[in-house]
């Protein structure tokens, strides 16, 4: 009989590639973890790990298991969630992803007003690119993730918070006067500087500045918006800046904010969690929690169901 457990080992095995890794990960020896893995293999009739010095891949099938067993796994910790929570909103623990260019700048207000409004609400907090989130918020690693609208991702549900607009960040020594709004035709695209690959700040900047003149942007695979407005201060380029990093990353008198002309570019933060999870009360009422702890009005009082165009 296959068990969670064997289940949850799998999961771990496929996320680390690694017995030992795996079995730190579960908090199990990795004699134990293997035996589990091994009888697993013995019930389905199949081996479901190809293993190799220093490292252990899946074979198709166990790709195929994985992800099954991952469906089992997700609809387990849901119903473990619905049990826990019912009729006791903003308790217990939530598992909260947040893209980086939005979490040091939205975090410093939010978390504080969540433990004054909610105190017996746990939040574990995970940071990283949007598509490692929504992969694991998919198979029930975490229970929602705060990050920019659309999601591509069917059977997810998106609820709105509020309009980020983008801003030119310019040296100070630009010539271009702060009151007059910047064309997409005038930026320099030799010089625009943008985030590495992965992060969906550097996707909505290119869809913005694609079309407006030739020439490509300045790969210099910057992790962070830090990074980016250092190079901008000293003289290397220009960049998108979204309006909520502003008061963190626009400090530095070396940089000057332009704004740009109609239709503004920017993008919509919102929060997003699984069809299937019986907390979809918690999210809304933390969604709206999060506006007034911003001091702005919802987006929108509703989840919003099924696939986005991205």
């Amino acid at each position: 009989m296959i068990t969670l457990r064997q289940l949850r080992y799998l999961e771990a095995l496929g996320e680390h590639r690694h017995f030992g890794r795996a079995a730190q990960a579960c908090a199990v020896t990795q004699p134990a973890l293997s035996m589990q893995i091994r009888e697993l293999e013995k019930v389905l009739g199949v081996e479901l790990v190809e293993r190799r010095p220093g490292e252990i891949v899946l074979t198709d099938i166990g790709i195929e298991v994985l992800r099954r067993g991952g469906r089992v796994l997700s609809e387990t910790r849901d119903l473990i969630d619905f049990a826990r929570h019912h009729g006791r909103p903003l308790t217990g623990r939530l598992r909260l992803g947040v893209i980086p260019t939005i979490a040091p700048y939205l975090l410093p207000c939010i978390l504080p007003a969540l433990q004054r409004r909610c105190p017996e609400l746990r939040v574990e907090l995970r940071e990283s690119q949007t598509k490692v989130l929504l992969d694991e918020l998919t198979r029930g690693a975490l229970d929602l993730v705060m990050l920019a609208l659309p999601v591509a991702e069917g059977e997810l549900e998106a609820m709105p918070l509020f309009d980020d607009p983008f801003l030119l960040a310019v040296p100070a020594g630009d010539p271009r006067p702060r009151s007059t709004p910047v064309n997409v035709d005038e930026i320099d695209h030799e010089r625009l500087i943008l985030l590495e690959e992965g992060h969906c700040l550097r996707d909505q900047a290119l869809a913005y500045c694609g079309n407006g003149g030739h020439g490509s942007a300045m790969g210099l695979g910057a992790t962070s918006l830090t990074t980016v407005m250092q190079m901008v201060a000293n003289g290397y380029g220009v960049t998108l800046v979204p309006q909520v990093a502003v008061d963190v990353e626009v400090r530095d008198e070396r940089i000057k904010l332009l704004r740009l002309t109609p239709p503004q570019p920017g993008r919509t933060i919102g929060l997003v969690w699984r069809q299937t999870s019986p907390r979809k009360v918690d999210f809304i009422a933390l969604g709206q929690l999060v506006t007034e702890a911003l001091g702005l009005a919802p987006k929108l009082a509703q989840g919003r169901r099924g696939k986005a165009k991205p």
